[in-house]
């Protein structure tokens, strides 16, 4: 187990009984830790047998990798907020208790983060959403009972006004400036419910060693990507989502090679022989129409597919989705339109199965990205300004720590929390652990067992 096998009894002087917002603080810190003991058990022993350079060691590797993990667990935002909790001896001391190991000063991890190869984190990362996979989290959410929902998508992680190293990518605007910036691509399993978790990440940069006419690029960077899950998920079965960047016959043919299906968003200038087809058959394809309607809005969704669409050589399905939500008077609050290419054969039964994980794409953008930018992750800040190894490093650890808060704000402590005031959002939440952590002195009285699950 990450931590000891008992989970102890804490005694908190006066103020704290009194005090909602600390029970709520010290609910969300045990929901953490039980998410970890759960989900989470070899965390600790994998941490510590990673690559450990330093010849004189005050933390163990495992206090260094977990400290850094918890950077970002407790959404500290930057390595000076971390340390000015750190200083807090209150709040060290606390830490201790709960989960059992020291945590070391930011200098002291970004000293190892430098030097520790990132290849080495990512496979650890692999390890936390296998154990996701082996223990069914995502079985209910699959593709037609069988394929997991892999959206894949690439995001900014840092920005310059200056050229930071010999990998960084470069774009000049119209009057010159030269940006020069740092790019991932990301593979997220998805779910209907919101989940989006790191599957696996490939960094999009220039290769100092080797001359090149065009930057690296999302296109090739998917080609590395893809062989990294099939090298470590070889037998699970995907559904790659992607966006309008994605119907090429380069992601096609690894799909094939794969035996992956997708679902890839087909915008009206990609694939014109395959579209002028689509056109002249469209008045054939057959539909499937849904209503659903609430209080105020009355939603209907018309879905459209034709099946055996050559392209290249290949027969693909074409799927259509027309969304519109009117309002009770009747005024139209919105018109969409969604169009994919998939090799997944449509018929009545799987259309609206399609159309509709195709949409589940924008997980990756939104519960993905945004709530890494957003909300307490700092997803864009420089952990390390100089050092590309600890940027990649904070990188991943970053996406093992949104893995884990995931969970736990699925927990029903936290969600019946979350329903019990409209406006406690999770930002404040987090906050008043951090709080319960620093300023109420925990007194250890009782040891109990844990009971994972």
């Amino acid at each position: 187990m990450i931590f000891s096998s008992i989970l102890h009894v804490f005694i908190l002087r006066e103020p704290c009984k009194k005090t909602p917002a600390a029970g709520k603080g010290k609910i969300l810190l045990s929901r953490i830790r039980k998410v970890i003991d759960t989900h989470f058990p070899e965390l600790n022993n994998s941490s510590n047998i990673l690559s450990d350079s330093r010849k004189h060691k005050v933390y163990s590797m495992a206090e260094i990798v977990l400290g850094s993990l918890f950077m970002f667990i407790f959404k500290e935002t930057s390595r000076n907020a971390y340390n000015n909790d750190w200083r807090e001896t209150c709040f060290r001391k606390n830490f201790l208790k709960y989960f059992g190991f020291n945590l070391p000063h930011a200098d002291s991890i970004d000293d190892v983060l430098r030097v520790l190869p990132p290849e080495e984190l990512e496979e650890l990362k692999m390890q936390l959403v296998g154990g996701l996979i082996e223990q069914k989290m995502f079985r209910k959410f699959r593709f037609l009972g069988k394929f997991y929902l892999v959206a894949v998508d690439a995001t900014g992680t840092a920005t310059f006004d200056h050229k930071h190293c010999d990998q960084c990518l470069t774009k000049t605007s119209k009057t010159g400036v030269v940006t020069y910036f740092h790019y991932v691509l990301e593979a997220k399993i998805v779910t209907t419910t919101g989940l989006s978790i790191s599957l696996a990440s490939e960094f999009i940069e220039n290769d100092p060693d080797r001359d090149y006419e065009k930057q690296d690029c999302e296109q090739k960077a998917f080609k590395r990507l893809a062989k990294k899950i099939k090298k470590h998920f070889p037998r699970l079965p995907v559904c790659i989502l992607a966006d309008g960047l994605y119907p090429n016959n380069t992601v096609f043919d690894i799909c094939a090679k794969n035996n992956w299906q997708f679902i890839i968003t087909l915008k009206d200038g990609n694939l014109k022989s395959f579209q002028t087809e689509v056109g002249l058959l469209k008045v054939t394809a057959r539909k499937r129409n849904v209503c659903k309607a609430d209080k105020t809005t009355r939603t209907t969704l018309e879905y459209a597919f034709l099946n055996d669409i050559e392209y290249s050589g290949r027969y693909f399905s074409w799927v259509e989705c027309n969304e519109t939500i009117v309002s009770i008077k009747g005024t139209i609050i919105s018109n969409q339109r969604f169009t994919y290419i998939t090799n997944v054969f449509q018929d009545q039964r799987n259309v609206i199965e399609t159309a509709d994980s195709g949409r589940v794409r924008w997980k990756i953008e939104n519960e993905g990205f945004n709530s890494q930018k957003n909300l307490g992750y700092a997803l864009g800040h420089k952990f390390s300004r100089k050092s590309l190894i600890a940027m990649q490093n904070y990188y991943q650890l970053l996406q093992m720590a949104h893995m884990i808060n995931q969970l736990v704000e699925r927990t029903n402590e936290i969600v019946n929390i979350l329903k019990e005031h409209s406006k406690q959002t999770i930002v404040d939440l987090w906050k008043k652990m951090i709080a319960y952590l620093t300023i109420f002195q925990l007194e250890e009285v009782i040891p109990v067992p844990y009971q994972p699950g």
